[in-house]
């Protein structure tokens, strides 16, 4: 079995697809994905912010002050329309005539003066994710209400100065028990696994398929067999081959995560990020590389058995495909909000050890459903190695 693992790992090696997926691209991945991450997000919201909203105002002569405001305001530009009715409003705004627009009630100063609530309509496309123009206007509208409040309260005959404790007689503060790290750690922790689990299938499906769909091509397969191994050492030496890449991609990748993040952190801002990183213990990340090690067997004895099935390398990457999507879905259930690690999740494959190395991230792991979660983990890797070598003594399967 041995003498198979080093032929496989050898010829691997020589190979330099192999090194571009396994060694060059982990290296890279990092770097690049944060890299275009962090320049597509400076880049959106530094445009968001800095965009000028064309705008157009109903009745402003019913709030002079709040439309002097607005008209001052660096983010807005006034646009002369003509046009009252809210429906007509819309209809502009979806041709492109302008971009918001602002509907103050005729009646609102003799509301104003009869001490009545009145409601302003603001009209405008509410798709965009990065809404700054509803934040500038609600921050125009606190101070114009505030002035409105003063002079309401001093009609009334009310203290102004007293206006805060009659509006807000208690303000409820939050004292928040939970770190940096697990504040931080509950945001990014998923996201780490989704990242780490795919690399672990990325890194081993090439030699999965070269081992299996590959020797059937070039008719090293028959050679192989003639050999005087068994067949359960030849296919144990593949997939031991295969789980090697699958590890060492993932190691390569954690020692870049590591790396980079120290890069970044040595700028000025990133003091939290480095507080983080520093806290997470070396035994931690054992654990989170414990917690992909019978993944990775699992990912290996799949890819493996889907080789040696296909006729083909181009089959086998035809097969393989559809497996990305089926390892994704349960991780993307891991970073949805509310989703914790708890006796139910510690049951779903790959959901139950992104939430695992979630809670490795923050700090508040309970090691006894971690065990129980490894465990799981390596009864489904030693199952599927075990059919792994079973399909390997199938004539019918190995020469399709």
């Amino acid at each position: 079995m041995w003498q198979v693992y080093v032929k496989e790992l050898m010829e691997l090696m020589r190979d330099k697809k192999t090194l571009i997926f396994v060694i060059l691209l982990p290296i890279l991945i990092f770097p690049v994905l944060f890299g275009v991450m962090a320049l597509v997000l400076t880049s959106t919201t530094s445009k968001a912010m800095q965009q000028e909203h064309r705008y157009v105002i109903v009745n402003a002569e019913q709030a002079p002050q709040f439309a002097e405001a607005l008209f001052y305001h660096k983010n807005f530009r006034k646009v002369d329309s003509g046009l009252t009715e809210p429906e007509q409003l819309i209809a502009a705004i979806r041709a492109g005539d302008f971009d918001v627009a602002l509907v103050i009630p005729e009646d609102f100063q003799a509301r104003q003066a009869a001490v009545e609530q009145s409601e302003w309509q603001l009209i405008y496309n509410q798709s965009s994710q990065l809404d700054f123009m509803y934040q500038y206007f609600s921050e125009l509208m606190r101070r114009y209400t505030e002035d409105l409040q003063m002079t309401s309260l001093s009609q009334l005959g009310v203290d102004p100065d007293r206006l805060q404790a009659i509006l807000t007689p208690v303000e409820l503060r939050r004292v928040d028990t939970a770190d940096t790290r697990e504040n931080i750690g509950e945001k990014i922790g998923a996201f780490i696994a989704y990242i780490l689990i795919p690399i672990c299938l990325m890194g081993a499906s090439y030699p999965a398929i070269d081992m299996g769909a590959g020797e059937k091509e070039r008719g090293t397969l028959e050679t192989l067999l003639i050999c005087p191994v068994t067949r359960t050492a030849i296919v144990l030496g593949k997939f031991f081959t295969v789980l090697t890449t699958g590890l060492a991609t993932t190691l390569i990748t954690v020692v870049s995560f590591g790396i980079w993040t120290a890069v970044v952190s040595s700028f000025t801002g990133f003091d939290v990020i480095t507080n983080v990183m520093a806290s997470i213990s070396v035994t931690d990340l054992l654990l989170i590389f414990l917690m992909l090690l019978p993944i990775s067997a699992i990912f290996a004895s799949l890819l493996l058995a889907i080789s040696i099935y296909a006729k083909t390398f181009k089959e086998a990457q035809n097969y393989m495909s559809p497996l990305s999507f089926v390892v994704l879905m349960p991780l993307v259930a891991a970073i949805l909000p509310g989703v914790n690690l708890t006796t139910t999740t510690a049951m779903i494959p790959l959901t139950n050890v992104a939430l695992a190395i979630k809670e490795l991230i923050k700090g508040t792991v309970d090691y006894g459903m971690l065990m129980m979660i490894f465990a799981s983990t390596v009864v489904i890797a030693g199952a599927l190695v075990a059919f792994c070598v079973h399909w390997f003594q199938q004539e019918k399967v190995l020469f399709r």
